[in-house]
């Protein structure tokens, strides 16, 4: 280190600065703002040579710092600094410095990704992530239409690949698989963020959700009956939790609040044999948001079968390869959940795969799940392009499945789409129609919703809840291992379908009711008794909860009056119901099954808590999602209630949450008061 020193002693002193050059370095640097800078058309803080001092920066952290760190001293930074200066300022007069011509960049060490429009294929967007510090320059290619060909912008990739799409890593049962394709920097938190320095737009305006005004506060005298489908689907939640981790509040109308409370496991009482597969808890507890009314919370548990119990399964995996899939968050992803479920499969299952994109086609003919190396090996080679078959992809699905018909067993399509569909029946009624259809051969559909931008929610739980399935939207690989391997039993093996719930209420003791939730399930009260009203359908070891905010008889919440023109009721309410102040039914039919059976739970006094912190741990818990979900909708009976509030209900609720999912929903609590500032 010595001799180090002594050379740089002994060097020849630096170069005076001369005015000269530093006024000519002006006037070159002031020329080239005005003729690029200002210029609107040029990429601003993309391509290389709009920054010269890059060059300079990468030779200094990357030569000198990392090798030299004693080196950083004010000498030699003059020494180093004022001759590339100079050398600098003489290529900018001389006018050498490289301009927008064709150059070769070096292969990323990532595959590169592309994003497209549905029957596009541009534009293309490759990382490069070789440089210190994080940086990262991203080369775009504009694709131009002229005369019908396509044309290449000046800046050209060096040996662009052919195949856009990045192969997903091969799952271990250690930890779920990751896939470079969507990388997540914190899989707790659902991140879908990847590694690009400028996350691409997304056009969330496009997405298409179905939903239904919040229901009215209704009086017990006029209208003393609630009737509902159960709804066992999840997807509501995880779209709010995407947007909400992107930093903007959710679409109002894609928040379907009872989806939320159901996202989450309960530990409710559960059912002794699958004779009776279900058993109902109701308990009642003071309203946190409004001191003059009461929370019933109708929970319902199915039974949990053995997984060696379970019958076996032929699964079709029914996958949307068309050009909008092209993106990180959609067929890669995608590819990634299937591998997931793969993996959770036994020997007896069946596995097919058909595709659709401008027409239909069978990746792979029915296979055992034994043979994964040969299902993976399919799901690898699916690659985006071509416009959206929709319908004739579902004819190609249901066809391959009744071939492969397991009788007494599972037979489920299981569709994997952003739910564009736009070739052959495209509107809802005529998929509605179509997928009635099918399912009498009992072949049940489930659907799994990708990215954001064409995303069609409406569609998807049109088709879920005609095809006795269920809806799940996946948007990261911590998402599909929940849905797909911990809950597979609840997604794949039904318990029972055409599930229903009626609730009267007793008008001696209750006034009014709102059930929160449960707009697009809404059935009519005639329907709970009629056999061939379709319904929701429960899986293994599934939890329902319906929660209803109920007004006391007497109490000062009361928001109706008292009809003028009313009659006294002509027939009382017998002594022995004299206290119950509801009386919750369910109706059900087996999974093979045309006919309903009937389960009654009276609601008495001995159901209610008096303090709400007294409340079971579960009850609380979901209290405060359900209040979350109406406050981002916009219900106004939550206006005056806080997110803090929802937030301390959540944290002393929180209980053991092996997997942490509780623990994001208070981050996103959190996040959303942020935002609503």
């Amino acid at each position: 280190m010595t001799d180090e020193f002594d050379r740089l002693r002994n060097s020849p002193p630096a170069p005076a600065p001369s005015e000269a050059a530093r006024a000519r370095a002006l006037a070159a640097a002031m020329q080239a703002f005005d003729t690029d800078e200002k210029n609107a058309t040029h990429t601003q803080g993309k391509t290389w040579w709009h920054r010269q001092s890059s060059i300079l920066n990468r030779i200094w952290s990357n030569n000198m710092i990392t090798r030299h760190h004693y080196l950083a001293g004010s000498a030699l930074a003059a020494l180093l600094l004022v001759p590339s200066a100079a050398y600098l300022t003489f290529e900018l007069k001389r006018g050498s410095l490289p301009v927008a011509t064709e150059i070769s960049v070096p292969p990323p060490a990532e595959a590169p990704m592309q994003q497209a429009q549905k029957g596009d294929v541009g534009p293309q967007v490759e990382r490069q992530s070789d440089f210190n510090a994080g940086e990262t320059a991203r080369l775009l290619n504009k694709e131009q239409a002229s005369g019908g060909a396509a044309k290449r912008s000046t800046l050209q990739l060096a040996k662009p690949s052919p195949a856009p799409m990045v192969e997903p890593v091969s799952p271990s049962p250690a930890a779920p698989m990751a896939s470079r394709a969507a990388p997540q920097a914190d899989m707790r938190y659902g991140n879908t963020a990847t590694f690009d320095a400028v996350p691409p737009k997304q056009e969330q305006g496009r997405d298409r959700f179905a939903n239904a005004d919040p229901n009215p506060v209704r009086s017990v005298v006029t209208d003393p009956v609630s009737t509902l489908s159960v709804d066992v689907d999840t997807a509501s939640y995880s779209v709010v939790r995407r947007a909400l981790m992107q930093g903007r509040l959710p679409d109002p109308d894609s928040i379907r609040v009872e989806e939320m409370v159901n996202y989450f496991p309960y530990d409710w009482p559960r059912p002794q044999s699958a004779d009776t597969p279900f058993r109902t808890t109701v308990t009642v507890t003071p309203t946190p948001w409004n001191a003059g009314t009461q929370l019933m919370s109708v929970a319902i548990k199915g039974y949990d079968m053995a997984p060696s119990a379970a019958p076996p399964a032929n699964l079709v995996f029914l996958i949307d390869v068309s050009g909008s899939m092209n993106a990180p968050d959609k067929l890669p992803l995608l590819k990634g959940a299937f591998r997931l479920l793969v993996g959770k499969l036994r020997p007896e299952d069946k596995v097919s795969i058909v595709t659709y994109a401008g027409s239909a086609g069978t990746v792979l003919e029915p296979t055992s799940a034994s043979e994964r190396e040969k299902i993976l090996n399919a799901i690898d080679t699916l690659q985006p392009g071509g416009s959206t078959a929709g319908a004739q992809g579902i004819e190609a699905a249901y066809s391959l499945a009744r071939r492969a018909f397991i009788s007494r067993g599972v037979n489920r399509v299981m569709l994997a789409t952003d739910g564009d569909f736009n070739i052959g029946a495209s509107s809802d009624e005529d998929l509605k129609r179509l997928i009635e259809d099918r399912r009498r051969d009992g072949i049940y559909l489930s659907v799994l919703g990708f990215g954001q931008g064409n995303l069609n929610d409406s569609l998807m739980q049109t088709l879920t809840q005609n095809g006795n399935g269920t809806a799940t939207y996946i948007d990261t690989l911590a998402e599909a291992q929940k849905a797909l391997v911990e809950e597979a039993g609840s997604t794949l093996f039904p318990i029972a379908k055409d599930v229903k719930i009626q609730v009267e209420f007793n008008p001696q003791k209750i006034a009014e009711y709102r059930l929160i939730g449960y707009e697009t399930r809404a059935l009519k009260r005639e329907d709970f008794n009629n056999d061939r009203v379709d319904a929701g359908d429960i899986g293994s070891g599934h939890s329902v909860t319906a929660i209803y905010e109920v007004t006391p008889k007497g109490s000062e919440a009361v928001l109706n009056d008292p009809l003028r023109y009313s009659t006294p009721q002509s027939e009382p309410v017998p002594a022995p119901a004299s206290d119950e102040l509801a009386f919750v039914k369910i109706r059900y039919k087996q999974p093979d099954g045309d006919t309903s059976k009937l389960i009654t739970t009276a609601v008495t006094p001995e159901n209610a808590v008096g303090d709400f912190g007294a409340a079971p741990q579960d009850v609380r818990f979901a209290t405060a999602v359900a209040a979350f979900g109406q406050k981002l909708r916009g219900t106004r009976a939550l206006d005056a209630y806080s997110y803090g509030s929802i937030l301390d209900i959540a944290r002393k609720a929180r209980g053991e949450d092996p997997f942490g999912y509780r623990s994001v929903f208070m981050d996103l609590v959190r996040l959303a008061e942020t935002l609503k500032r």
